[in-house]
């Protein structure tokens, strides 16, 4: 049994390399299956990684044209805000300006009834004046009502219409 103990050993040798080779094989088909199943799925996570991005991109470029309107929409907003502004001053001058010219007309209104009122005391103190010198010489006094009444021209003229009076003008009679 000799010459059968290194053929069984290089056999049962032989056996273990062809086991050995075999669990090799199995290992590398599933890793190699392992592989395909890895490549697949980075296959997908890149197509949806690239589709992440473009998505990405489109809403980069949004963010960015949103952005832009904001601006637009900012300077348009101050340039109302400066409009609106030079509008209230140019109101609020312009208001000044008439509170000035109604100032000064009623100035001058009060100033032509202070002239009027002076002239009315004037030509009342004249015509005391006058009575008291026509008395004083016997003469008849002008002013005394008994007007005579001038015979009308043209009898076809229109009378005047009395004109009623408005606030701020004056009545001399």
């Amino acid at each position: 049994m000799a010459p059968s103990a290194p053929r069984t050993r290089a056999a049962a040798a032989l056996c273990m390399k062809q086991i050995a080779l075999d669990n090799q094989s199995r290992t590398i088909r599933h890793l190699r299956v392992q592989l395909a199943t890895e490549r697949r799925g980075l296959a997908t996570i890149k197509k949806d990684h690239e589709s992440t991005q473009v998505a990405l991109e489109a809403s980069h470029k949004t963010i960015a044209g949103l952005t832009e309107i904001g601006l637009s929409m900012s300077k348009k907003i101050e340039r109302m805000k400066t409009n609106k502004q030079q509008a209230r001053d140019s109101h609020q001058e312009c208001h000044h300006k008439w509170q000035a010219r109604i100032q000064a007309a009623e100035d001058t209104i009060q100033e032509q009834h202070m002239i009027i009122e002076a002239l009315l005391e004037e030509k009342a103190s004249l015509l005391q004046t006058i009575q008291g010198l026509q008395e004083e010489n016997g003469a008849p006094a002008p002013f005394d009502d008994e007007w005579e009444e001038e015979p009308e021209e043209d009898p076809e003229e229109e009378e005047l219409e009395d004109i009623p009076m408005g606030e701020g003008e004056i009545d001399d009679e």
